[in-house]
């Protein structure tokens, strides 16, 4: 099962990783500086379609027309994860609380924590998540391509979060 969206603002809505784009948040120029006030941030719940668990979205900022990436801090409960995705323009992931776990269709595995961050290289199949026993929260600068910032597969399942955990 692929899911796939050629609309970012329609991706982020979907999913708690996918970011926005959104043409109120653009500068009115592009010699124009931008704020984006954490009190106009969006922020919704992951969509139990594409993710195990509890998760929270809170967008940082969204692309625009000159920069093709956007930012969103996402928080994992305990145990919670994605389901397996692809970048076609890959993402840095950035823990900023707790320990994330991710993993790749290969079976290999990486754990980091706070302050360690890790490149997820275009179109590879990955999860991440948080552990079993504590919440983690990281910062994904996501990048897009010919409009597209993510490509959802299909759930990770409990046998290959638990091995990945282990």
């Amino acid at each position: 099962m692929e899911i796939n969206s050629s609309s970012a603002l329609h991706v982020a809505l979907l999913s708690s990783v996918a970011m926005v784009s959104s043409a109120n948040a653009q500068p009115k120029a592009n010699t124009e500086q931008q704020v984006y006030r954490a009190k106009d941030r969006q922020s919704f719940e992951g969509l139990n379609t594409l993710f195990t668990g509890k998760v929270h979205v809170d967008i940082v900022f969204p692309e625009n027309d000159v920069a093709n990436y956007s930012g969103a801090y996402v928080t994992f409960q305990p145990s919670a994860r994605s389901a397996w995705h692809s970048h076609p323009a890959g993402q840095h992931i950035i823990v900023t609380k707790g320990t994330a776990v991710t993993g790749t269709r290969d079976g290999k595995v990486l754990h980091f924590r706070e302050g360690e961050s890790v490149w997820c290289p275009p179109d590879i199949d990955h999860w991440h998540g948080a552990t079993p026993d504590a919440p983690m929260t990281h910062l994904v600068i996501t990048a897009s391509k010919e409009g597209k910032n993510v490509i959802w597969k299909e759930k990770v399942t409990d046998e290959q979060y638990k091995a990945a955990t282990k």
